[in-house]
């Protein structure tokens, strides 16, 4: 089990990118077009599409898999690009994962089925069926406020044993969980989750670690440079991008990683458009971040030197 976690390079900062909508809700591929090639330029170490932050929830089935189409033949290539999967069956996970892998993808990140809130056997009986038939690698993700299950680290053991999982996405809001499942698990398959502040710089600096898969990727260059400087030994220098990316952390979001003022997505497309990129809009339900909340942005990406 030991080599699994090399069968991928996956590592550093792989933003959770944002899906461009336009006012009427249309899907605007010319803007994510623009946005993908933007933050290949700032340097991102991978890309993922389609997941909670891409507002996989409102898109059709057609939708995704030309979102994930678009990106594939835009960036297959360029760096690695691991598609968004959730959905409520294996079936449907599969469906999105063959079109990941004709189109480039190195791997998929799938949450275990939302709102029904499985069990723990019904957990692994999923991941099982996927893993089986999956022709890409799968990064499993730990999702509790998208889900209601925030998933026990026997039972994440569990799933790091499964042939075709190489990494684990965690998300829980509970820091003792997280070093836990790093510990534990790190020798088997990559962990995704490091804070970018001075708690997982000293974790970095003492066990190593793979990387953050993170909110947009809205500052630019400064946060894959967190990872860059932590490579190269500049921990001072990593520690000043980290705090960029702690700020809007700590003013944007709760410590469960939902938006304090509007989702998520809101947020960052509203960051994206304050900053002259193509964040576009949120689609219904979600609705774009008020006036009021869009100053609040603005002053944290001014402090920021971003605007």
């Amino acid at each position: 089990m030991a080599t699994k976690r090399t069968r991928v390079g996956w590592r550093g900062y792989i933003p959770a990118i944002t899906t461009p909508f336009d006012a009427q809700g249309d899907m605007d591929l010319r803007g994510l077009g623009l946005l993908v090639e933007w933050l290949h330029a700032e340097g991102m170490h991978g890309l993922v599409v389609a997941g909670t932050t891409g507002e996989w929830t409102s898109l059709s089935p057609r939708e995704r898999k030309a979102l994930i189409a678009a990106v594939g033949a835009q960036m297959a290539g360029k760096l690695p690009l691991i598609a968004g999967c959730t959905a409520f069956t294996a079936a449907e996970v599969l469906e999105f994962a063959a079109e990941a892998a004709v189109s480039g993808f190195e791997g998929i990140l799938v949450t275990p089925p939302p709102y029904i809130r499985p069990s723990d056997d019904e957990i692994h009986a999923f991941y099982k069926m996927v893993s089986d038939a999956s022709p890409l690698p799968i990064c499993v993700y730990n999702w509790p406020p998208g889900t209601g299950v925030d998933m026990s680290i026997p039972l994440l053991e569990r799933l790091a044993d499964i042939e075709n999982v190489v990494a684990i996405k965690q998300s829980t809001g509970d820091l003792r969980r997280f070093v836990q499942t790093y510990f534990g698990l790190s020798d088997r398959v990559h962990v995704f989750g490091h804070s970018m502040d001075d708690c997982g710089l000293a974790l970095l600096k003492g066990a190593g670690g793979d990387g953050t898969m993170g909110a947009g990727g809205v500052l630019g260059r400064a946060q894959p440079d967190f990872y860059n400087h932590v490579w190269a030994g500049d921990f001072e220098a990593a520690r000043a991008c980290g705090r960029q990316d702690r700020v809007i952390m700590d003013e944007w979001y709760t410590k469960d990683l939902v938006g304090r003022f509007g989702s998520g997505p809101a947020i960052l497309k509203a960051a994206l458009n304050i900053q002259g990129l193509p964040g576009g809009h949120v689609r219904r339900p979600l609705l774009d971040v008020s006036a009021p909340d869009l100053d609040r942005i603005r002053a944290t990406l001014t402090a920021l030197g971003r605007v």
